[in-house]
């Protein structure tokens, strides 16, 4: 045969035969020069059942090799169904990952908001009952349950917000030279108290990496939160950066539990925490937010054992190659 086309007739289309009415058929596949867009138009036709019929030209066919014709027929029809089927669960999956994602968002505001709203709340009502008499440091004491209570919902809201920017392809990148050391230093700030427990070995050689600074910084705050409560009491957490090659490498380092091989990429999944009932509270938002935040950035994060026991976390980024050492941020940070 000279050419082949496998036909399906419209939906709601009467079956008369393969040779029906002049209706326009679609062309689903086809082989060959000038095939044939209709039955009617082909040497021979073979109808495949559910609506499908193959054209060919060329000569016309006996019985015997109409039978092996048909055999083929019914080969591409069931081929057709299995990409409509592959189809199918490829559009079906994202709705999947949609209702996932709703149930955990549910789940993180039923408790981790709730938690840190109701202790606020508690503090609050607490300096204003009216038959209280507090004396200063526990108003002082008050106060401060209330504002590290609202500063945990406006982070947890935050990395909400940021998660759903990133899957939306519309969060707002400002990328330049940026001195690592500098964003350290400012996540470190925003640790408050905690980054005590942090030590800091950043030679005044490294070189700038590209990168948007408070996007790193939000990185580097998540990265060593963690660190810092995996930590045991006598091992800080470390964080250093390198050159290597075209890229900068900032290392957050922990002598905690660490993380088994196996659970190294489902860390990273919304939601997901490592350990049980045991662990320290979060939502399991951070890795997740950190990952994305890098990989914006041109960059990687991975997962690596510390020597001697704990959890490495490598933040790969291009570096800026002639751009000065210790040079200013491509955005300012927020005071």
């Amino acid at each position: 045969m000279t050419s082949a086309t496998l036909l399906q007739r419209p939906t709601g289309a009467a079956d008369t035969g393969s040779r029906g009415p002049a209706y326009t058929w679609a062309i689903v596949g086809s082989a060959g020069p000038a095939p044939p867009a209709r039955p009617e138009d082909a040497d021979v036709d073979v109808d495949v059942g559910d609506g499908f019929c193959l054209a060919l030209r060329g000569h016309p066919l006996p019985a015997d090799e109409r039978r092996i014709l048909s055999a083929f027929a019914a080969q591409a029809a069931v081929t057709v169904e299995q990409r409509r089927l592959a189809e199918a669960a490829a559009a079906a999956e994202p709705i999947a990952e949609a209702g996932k994602m709703r149930a955990a968002l549910l789940a993180t505001a039923d408790h981790d908001l709730h938690t840190p709203l109701d202790a606020a709340k508690e503090a609050v009502g607490g300096l204003r009952a009216s038959d209280a008499t507090w004396k200063p440091e526990q108003v002082r004491e008050l106060a401060a349950s209330a504002y590290d209570s609202l500063d945990q919902v406006t982070r947890l809201v935050d990395n909400l917000l940021d998660l759903s920017r990133l899957q939306a392809g519309e969060l707002p990148l400002r990328s330049g030279p940026t001195d690592v050391a500098d964003v350290v230093a400012h996540a470190l700030a925003s640790l408050g108290a905690s980054a005590a427990q942090v030590r800091v070995m950043i030679p005044a050689a490294t070189p700038p990496a590209v990168a948007d600074p408070a996007l790193l910084e939000r990185v580097l705050v998540n990265l060593l939160s963690n660190a810092i409560r995996y930590s045991p009491a006598d091992s800080p957490a470390t964080v250093t950066a390198s050159a290597l090659g075209d890229r900068v490498e900032l290392r957050i380092i922990d002598q905690g539990p660490g993380v088994s091989q196996t659970d190294r990429d489902r860390i990273f999944a919304p939601f997901q925490r490592q350990g049980g009932e045991s662990t320290p509270p979060g939502t399991g938002l951070g890795l997740a937010l950190s990952r994305g935040l890098t990989e914006a950035m041109q960059g990687t994060l991975t997962p690596e054992e510390t020597p001697g026991g704990g959890l490495t976390m490598v933040v790969s980024l291009p570096a800026a190659g002639s751009v000065p050492a210790r040079a200013a941020p491509a955005a300012p940070f927020p005071a």
